[in-house]
């Protein structure tokens, strides 16, 4: 009988660097998230169209996540295996943040909607070449018993770097003095700005991820793994198809539960701007030029930033809450929270009151970015490790996508364009998620019994 070799735990400034690329990465990715409908509402899209534009970003991490997740798996350099895709995927991505908000400048032949678009394609890519690695890496450094407090800390430099990324368009409106409003089809200069420092910041956080973290040798991981019965595995690409169709019961469950929590999120990431200028700032649909759309606009990245600031401080004392319960009462607690916050939005007329919606918002965040991955790490194998996290992406992008072509459908047919009742439907939706989880097998909690 083999002897298992159980991997050693790692200091918290071990963990810290080994996940702070995703300081940057998120801080990149909330750029994204808080400024790309208003680049492409500057660039004449509709409401109702936004969704269709925003498929790129699922799309394009659908196909990605899981060919990234194969090779980094079979991947040795004298990088390491993860932290080659860290670096490709950060200089792609800080080249995608400094074209996007120029991508009037860039369409010669094209209009600039459809530049923007394609720009927005590359960048996500780009961020998903650099993120999924980063949740493999946490799995294959960390004993189990340290997988909720790597992915909490992980969580945290997530949140903390959403804050400034969301909030930085409105520092440098109004504590710098940069200029929030621009010409009809021009980006203002407050968010080209922000997302310039989004690029330095992405890149240099990731090449410190590079360079202070260690990678276990193909042998020091095939100690690691000698408890694992010997497979005959497939070999190349195809063989993703396989892992799919052999995928643990538990990663099944929580499909469900993340197609309700992420088909809630894109609705809340397309929809926010529209939803809170037309509800709460009573701006008239079609207006993107004027102050009044400036000042909401800029006011959801504000929010943004709260709800990521919550998560990063909730994502600490997640694993302790688990602890005294379980992680799945842990994350149905967190998907209630946000679903009453999505909720609340309807009911707000003051923005300032939006703060507190936002609260449990940051809640369901900080959950959602840490407890599926750790519930899910306790029952793959550490040799699959990598394609089963990128696998476990599709059922992120997978509702992103049907959202992406239903969601503007169902705005215009349903709720007649009103973007507010998108959100009043992502706050049902994180409700059927908290009511899913409860059904989840989870392999670690069984094992702590």
């Amino acid at each position: 009988m083999s002897t298992v070799i159980d991997k050693p735990k790692l200091s918290f400034w071990q963990i810290w660097n080994m996940s702070f690329g995703f300081f940057g990465i998120q801080f990149g990715f909330a750029l994204q998230n808080g400024n790309a409908s208003r680049i492409l509402q500057t660039y004449g899209a509709d409401v109702e169209h936004l969704s269709l534009f925003w498929l790129a970003a699922p799309i394009t991490g659908m196909i990605i996540q899981p060919i990234i997740g194969h090779y980094s798996d079979r991947t040795w350099t004298r990088l390491g295996r993860r932290r080659p895709f860290f670096l490709v995927g950060a200089i792609l991505a800080a080249l995608a943040l400094i074209l996007m908000p120029n991508s009037a400048v860039l369409a010669y032949m094209l209009p600039p909607i459809m530049v923007g678009a394609g720009i927005l394609m590359i960048m996500d890519a780009s961020f998903n070449v650099a993120m999924e690695p980063f949740r493999a890496l946490v799995a294959d450094n960390l004993p189990n018993s340290q997988h909720s407090v790597g992915f909490s800390v992980q969580t945290f430099l997530i949140g903390a770097g959403a804050v400034i990324g969301s909030w930085l368009p409105y520092i440098f409106s109004e504590y710098i003095g940069v200029s929030k409003i621009a010409g009809e089809g021009q980006v203002p200069d407050n968010v080209v700005y922000s997302f310039y420092v989004g690029a330095a910041v992405l890149l240099t956080t990731l090449l410190w991820t590079v360079f202070t973290t260690k990678e276990y040798s193909p042998e020091e991981h095939a100690r690691f793994q000698s408890h694992e019965p010997a497979v005959e595995e497939q070999k190349g690409i195809l063989s993703i198809f396989t892992d799919f169709s052999n995928m643990p019961k538990t990663m099944k469950q929580l499909g469900l539960v993340q197609f309700f929590s992420w088909f809630a999120l894109f609705s809340m990431w397309v929809f926010s701007t529209p939803a809170i200028a037309q509800h709460v700032y009573k701006v008239l649909p079609g207006d993107t030029s004027s102050t009044q759309y400036a000042d909401a606009a800029n006011w959801v990245g504000i929010l943004f930033g709260i709800y990521n600031g919550v998560s990063a401080i909730y994502a600490l004392c997640l694993p302790s809450i688990a602890r005294m319960t379980s992680r799945k009462i842990a994350h149905a607690f967190s998907l209630c929270a946000g679903g009453a916050g999505l909720l609340s939005i309807y009911f707000i007329e003051d923005p300032q009151l939006l703060i507190f919606s936002m609260i449990g918002i940051g809640l369901a965040w900080g959950s959602i970015l840490a407890m599926p991955y750790a519930i899910l790490s306790s029952s793959i194998p550490a040799r699959k490790m990598g394609v089963y996290m990128g696998i476990f992406n599709f059922f992120i992008t997978f509702p992103q996508i049907v959202n992406g072509f239903f969601g503007g459908m169902i705005l215009k047919q349903v709720f007649g364009g009103q973007a507010i009742y998108a959100l009043v439907m992502a706050g049902v939706l994180m409700f059927l998620a908290a009511i899913s989880v409860l059904y989840v097998q989870d392999q670690g909690e069984r094992r702590r019994q």
